[in-house]
């Protein structure tokens, strides 16, 4: 059985009746999907939910999810602000992962940026309380701006106050970017949040 999920079956039946949950681990862009892939592998227990916007990396994490029979892996082909805003109930995700979304550095392409307020008063209203958020970037200047969009969310509580991240990786899978990244002498920088009560 596929793992791949439609938005509108997810909308109109439902997470528990969809995805055998009513709370989910949800990553936004999981691109080759190292992370995803050993979360769900790792957690058993726990459900997680794939959000990828290119077509052929669901179709490939698809594969490699079936190859591991990974019953609590599900993947949805389709950008995150329709995920976060249609697809997905309030307060259904108890973890959510972003990690290296693409920095679209030419000033005249900022607005393709995945991390932008109205974003993240998506994914506040998609947390459940107390719930957990990890984003990452290897661009400096997509740093400074993901640290500003995110002091602007009340909704959200910074877990490295007073600094807005930190350097160290956590203690996790290195994705096959990161590693690359980190080959090439790039910092990277890691955000966690937890949502507020």
């Amino acid at each position: 059985m596929s793992p791949v999920v439609s938005g509108e079956e997810l909308r109109e039946r439902g997470l528990k009746a969809v995805l055998g949950a009513e709370r989910i681990v949800l990553e936004l862009g999981f691109g080759r999907g190292e992370l995803l892939l050993d979360l769900a592998s790792e957690n058993p227990d726990r459900t997680y939910l794939g959000v990828e916007i290119s077509r052929k990396r669901v179709e490939k994490m698809a594969r490699r999810a079936e190859k591991r029979a990974l019953a609590n892996l599900f993947l949805l082909h389709a950008p995150a602000e329709y995920a976060l805003e249609r697809a997905l109930p309030p307060s259904c995700v108890e973890e959510l992962w972003i990690n290296c979304p693409d920095p679209w550095p030419k000033k005249r392409h900022w607005r393709r940026r995945l991390i932008q307020p109205p974003l993240l008063a998506l994914c506040a209203r998609a947390l459940a309380p107390g719930a957990r958020v990890h984003l990452s970037t290897d661009h400096e200047g997509y740093r400074d701006w993901i640290a500003e969009a995110l002091a602007g969310q009340t909704q959200l509580v910074n877990l490295h106050a007073p600094a807005p991240w930190v350097a160290e990786r956590p203690a996790r899978r290195e994705t096959a970017y990161e590693a690359e990244w980190r080959a090439e002498g790039r910092a990277i920088a890691y955000f966690d949040y937890r949502r507020a009560p």
